[in-house]
């Protein structure tokens, strides 16, 4: 059922271009060297955007690994200058599609994605 409603949210419920835009910004933040560790954040939240049913998005100590010192600051900063612009596009496309009872599970993926944009550093996505 996960592959299914990937294939559909991929084609129409803003998958190709959730995961294009995080590509995108993950590409533009690499041209600065502050903006590396977010743009490897943001790539990873683009294989997510993507394909979001049948994953979740997790913090990295749950899977074991280590958090490096100073993501909690850096997660503030994003928060200010990138975050709550991308949580509140999330949130809107997620309202949108909830106005139809087949776009809601689509709506809620958007929902999932605007929670992760106001931390993206030390998540992972991992199957459910």
């Amino acid at each position: 059922m996960a592959l299914i409603l990937n294939i559909i949210w991929f084609v129409f419920g803003g998958g190709f271009v959730a995961w294009l835009l995080w590509v995108v910004l993950g590409g533009l933040l690499f041209l600065t060297v502050v903006g590396i560790p977010f743009g490897f954040a943001s790539f990873r939240i683009a294989g997510f955007a993507a394909f979001p049913f049948g994953k979740e998005l997790v913090d990295s100590r749950a899977v074991g690994e280590e958090r490096v010192l100073g993501t909690g600051l850096a997660n503030f900063l994003w928060i200010i200058l990138a975050g709550i612009w991308l949580a509140i596009s999330h949130i809107l496309a997620g309202a949108t599609l909830c106005l139809t009872i087949i776009g809601i599970p689509f709506g809620f993926a958007h929902f999932r994605l605007a929670t992760v944009c106001f931390a993206p550093l030390g998540k992972r996505a991992v199957p459910k």
